[in-house]
């Protein structure tokens, strides 16, 4: 692989796994993955420590004031090989994961200038390149400018047989008819709210994975990493 790097924004339907591609390919290649999640987490931490969340409710205006006290980066773990939050350069990538934070970050991530502020920062995760990032708006709002884009999907049906699969191996009681009913709803969620809403970035490249394997996925996508290089190392 060549020494330039790229930014990756990987977009698309839920349930596709773009999770799963970002970190294998921020793996492969080396490169950060901005998990916006551990974000939104970092914030409702930050908000914890600073009794900012009573009962469940955060105080907004306490919230909004203290963005800027609030910086989050990630780096590669080669001993746990796992990416790591960092916040205000503290490592807090196993106390974000506890449940009184799990339990107020829903809260956190509705208030719009948390939302502006971590899109704020992403960006500037993303100055140096070198990074990998999913979710519903990467390739059309986060990073447009991104130098490749990959837009998942596989049918409502595929998507559904692989939850049902995978929350039966868990050991859950479910219904296919009503996965199904839940991902087609999501489908439309995405797709029609008035904030950021999931649609294709007009030059990304879609990654239909209804019958490709993880290896598969992986592949195809180093590939048009390497394609997507070579472009640019050819233009400077």
């Amino acid at each position: 692989m060549a020494d330039k790097k790229i930014i990756i924004a990987i977009d698309g339907h839920s349930s596709c796994g773009k999770s799963t591609l970002a970190k294998s390919l921020a793996r492969e290649l080396g490169y950060i993955y901005i998990d916006s999640g551990a974000m939104y987490r970092a914030v409702t931490l930050f908000a914890l420590r600073n009794g900012w969340i009573v009962n469940g409710q955060p105080d907004r205006q306490k919230v909004i004031s203290g963005l800027k006290d609030i910086f989050i980066t990630f780096q590669w773990d080669n001993e746990t090989e796992k990416n790591t939050t960092f916040l205000n350069g503290e490592n807090i990538e196993e106390e974000i994961r506890h449940l009184a934070v799990s339990q107020n970050v829903s809260p956190i991530s509705t208030i719009a200038e948390v939302r502006t502020e971590m899109v704020k920062q992403q960006r500037e995760n993303g100055k140096n390149k070198g990074i990998v990032m999913d979710g519903r708006d990467i390739g059309t709002v986060v990073f447009p400018d991104a130098e490749l884009k990959i837009f998942m999907t596989a049918s409502p049906e595929i998507r559904s047989q692989r939850r049902y699969k995978e929350l039966k191996e868990k050991g859950l009681d479910v219904d296919f008819d009503e996965i199904l009913q839940n991902v087609e709803e999501r489908d439309f969620i995405d797709s029609g709210r008035e904030v950021s809403p999931l649609r294709k970035a007009d030059d990304a490249l879609v990654l239909d994975n209804s019958h490709l394997s993880r290896e598969e996925q992986l592949q195809w996508s180093l590939n048009k990493v390497e394609e997507r290089v070579k472009v640019y190392e050819g233009r400077n």
